[in-house]
């Protein structure tokens, strides 16, 4: 939609609002709050309240505008800026890695009251790293505000966060933000949004402008709205009050985004935010949350059923813990109530574990700090202290334990990395923090990789696993280490080779005697990683029950191979003739002469080294082609296909893992952080002779064979 400048200077120059309250006035709304929280301990009903999150690109100004959120609704005394020179930090950002950096990393949970409506506001992060924080979040919240920069406009975060919307169905309201910086442009951000304004008092000298958009606000809701659609045909001139009806019903049905301007920084536009938040978002009863029924017979098709929003105790209790947090009293879960009524000292039950807890304390949250409650209510969000869960499980009491609500959904890892503590005697530490983490964040995983003993961590970005490093030395005294992860290369052969070995050891007494004779052969590409052993012996040159030793031998000395260390594959073991000793024959000659058999052959034989080949899934707007094929080319990938839809192009290709590590990093700032990609293990093929050269002379310097080069940049 079009929009005329005039609407950015219509905002920035209405009347100045109300900075700082009078002392006795301050007072006064401060008694006025709390004894709002406390009447309506309990008794609150659906039509006071509004469940939102802040949600928007890196650096858009969520976390400050929360915080004149929470001043003028009276929550707090005084403003801090997220990176001021009082060194306060925001109260939102009440982790100390937080305050530090400037950036919010972990979703943080408040609530308050404005024009005696009951506001529960959850403050996401921004960064890509950290968007499970804000996947969560909007799955059990009823609606939301989407911040914009003025200067920056639609980001590739702010599509993200539309597309999560989108997914929960959660309606919006727009914020434009920061229209007080230099290179401000809310046109331009309005035409990227394909939305319309909607704005208050207007000085005299922009009232015909205003005329003119408010025609046009009304041509756009009516396009949304039927009621307003047939008033607008009839050529009827709605009132202000049918407006703000027709844009609340489009609004909710997620037709129609109201877009307001200001700047958070310097304390404007946020009072009327506030009140499009009571008027046009829903509440708790205007949301239709279902869970659904766990049947037995584990049939495909799932019962829904609808969860009442009643505020009372006639329904049993259904919610969902949607985050855990290591408080200061033990694990803290953040519970969304659906239905029903929860009370402290009540026993529910986790529906996914089938284990029953009692509630010891209920409190609400105000980021850190909280406050304790005797009971909650459909729509409410709190928090649980000491129960054992996961992120997404489903409570209910008794009575309808066979409930359990959708879950969230959780993007997969694209970076994986070796951590390891500094000091070995910290693996205590390590262990208990590791296990803390991926409790908590669904996408952190780890797994420890038996080949390269190293723990090996995935998530959503280098920054991502850089503050769960920095976490981990602020608050369990763990320094860690981090690295690329070893990659499982593979050694082979590329033609047969024959074998004759001989074991012989005699040393007084009964001695050791093994014959073996044979052909070490490749195996087919497709069985790269496979070890095959064949018998084909005739007669009783080799008796039947030391074939296992000779097997055994073979196996045990394909764990490390001559070329570089790594281990033996895609070979066959033919053994075809031998000899025995009736004395000195036994099992462990001829576990030897298997061992003598496979390293005569490898001298022998041409060693290849082998590398897994990823197949690699790329999606990309089409304006980033050319940078995203280029990228492949240079980490030596083969380009195997591409389809396009929607102005989208999705690449195939098959890509050295080797190469593949650094690659999301590298994806997103070519891409202007729209390109996503996935891979997976495609095949083993022989790596280039100058990787293979790298591999060779690293294993040599490492074993002492080779002398190690002065001045050679570490990798």
């Amino acid at each position: 939609m079009r929009l005329l400048g005039a609407a950015a200077a219509a905002a920035l120059g209405r009347a100045p609002l109300s900075r700082v309250p009078v002392a006795l006035g301050w007072q006064r709304q401060q008694a006025n709050w709390k004894v709002c929280r406390w009447c309506s301990s309990g008794v609150i009903p659906n039509e006071k309240i509004r469940n939102i999150g802040i949600s928007a690109h890196i650096d858009s100004g969520k976390t400050t505008l929360t915080e004149r959120v929470l001043y003028y609704t009276g929550r707090i005394a005084k403003m801090h800026e997220v990176k001021g020179k009082d060194g306060v930090g925001a109260v939102m950002d009440s982790m100390e890695l937080e305050r530090q950096r400037g950036i919010t990393i972990q979703s943080a949970a408040t609530y308050t009251m404005w024009k005696d409506v009951n506001i529960n506001i959850i403050d996401t992060p921004g960064h890509v790293d950290f968007t499970i924080e804000v996947e969560r979040a909007l799955r059990v919240l009823d609606g939301a505000i989407l911040v914009l920069c003025a200067v920056g406009g639609v980001q590739c975060q702010t599509m993200t966060v539309n597309r999560q919307m989108k997914r929960y169905s959660v309606p919006f309201l727009t914020f434009i933000n920061k229209l007080d910086r230099v290179g401000s442009n809310p046109s331009r951000a309005l035409q990227q949004m394909s939305q319309i304004v909607r704005y208050g008092e207007i000085p005299a000298e922009f009232r015909a402008a205003a005329a003119d958009h408010r025609q046009e606000l009304i041509e756009c809701v009516a396009n949304s709205d039927e009621h307003l659609g047939e008033m607008f045909l009839e050529e009827k001139i709605p009132s202000t009050s049918d407006l703000k009806l027709a844009i609340r019903r489009a609004t909710l049905n997620r037709s129609f985004t109201p877009v307001f301007l200001g700047s958070a920084l310097k304390n404007k536009g946020v009072q009327p935010l506030l009140d499009a938040v009571l008027e046009y978002l829903p509440n708790p009863s205007e949301v239709q949350n279902y869970a659904i029924l766990n049947q037995e017979n584990d049939s495909k098709e799932k019962t829904k059923i609808l969860m009442n929003s009643k505020r009372d105790n006639s329904h049993p209790f259904v919610g969902l813990a949607f985050k855990l947090e290591a408080g200061r009293f033990g694990q803290l879960t953040y519970v969304r109530s659906y239905q029903g009524e929860l009370k402290k000292g009540d026993t529910i039950y986790n529906t996914r574990t089938r284990k029953k807890v009692r509630v010891q304390r209920l409190v609400r949250m105000h980021a850190d700090m909280l406050e304790d409650v005797e009971e909650v209510f459909a729509g409410d969000i709190c928090a649980l202290f000491g129960i054992d869960c996961a992120s997404g499980d489903t409570f209910t009491n008794k009575d309808s334990s066979g409930l359990s609500m959708e879950s969230i959904h959780v993007p997969d890892p694209v970076i994986s990395i070796a951590m390891k503590p500094s000091n070995k005697n910290d693996l205590e530490k390590f262990s208990k923090g590791i296990g803390r983490f991926t409790r908590e964040d669904p996408t952190f995983k780890v797994h420890f990789d038996t080949e390269s003993k190293e723990t090996i961590v995935s998530g959503m970005g280098e920054l991502h696993l850089e503050i769960y490093a920095q976490r981990m030395e602020r608050e369990y005294g763990c320094p860690c280490v981090t690295g690329k992860p070893k990659v499982a290369f593979r050694e082979t052969i590329t033609a047969p080779v024959p074998f004759e070995f001989t074991h012989k050891k005699q040393s007084g007494g009964a001695g050791q005697f093994g014959k073996v004779i044979g052909v070490l052969e490749p195996l087919d590409p497709e069985n790269y990683t496979k070890l095959e052993f064949s018998d084909e012996t005739f007669g009783a040159n080799v008796p039947k029950q030391f074939v296992p030793a000779v097997e055994k031998g073979f196996l045990d000395a394909c764990e490390k191979g001559p070329l570089s260390g790594h281990k033996l594959s895609g070979l066959r073991f033919v053994l075809q003739d031998g000899a025995h000793h009736m004395v000195d024959s036994n099992e462990i000659s001829f576990i030897r002469a298997g061992e003598g058999a496979l390293k005569q052959a490898l001298a022998n034989a041409t060693l290849c080294v082998l590398e897994p080949i990823m197949s690699v899934e790329v999606i990309a707007p089409n304006e980033f082609q050319g940078p995203v094929i280029a990228g492949i080319n240079r980490r030596h990938g083969v380009i195997t296909g591409q389809d396009g839809i929607e102005g989208y192009f999705t690449l195939y290709a098959d890509v050295p893992l080797n190469d593949m590590f650094g690659y999301s990093t590298e994806l997103r700032s070519c891409t202007e952080g729209k390109g996503e990609y996935t891979m997976e293990y495609c095949r083993y093929q022989p790596c280039s002779p100058s990787a293979q050269e790298d591999l060779i002379n690293k294993y040599l310097e490492a074993t002492g064979q080779l002398p190690v080069k002065k001045g050679k940049a570490k990798n």
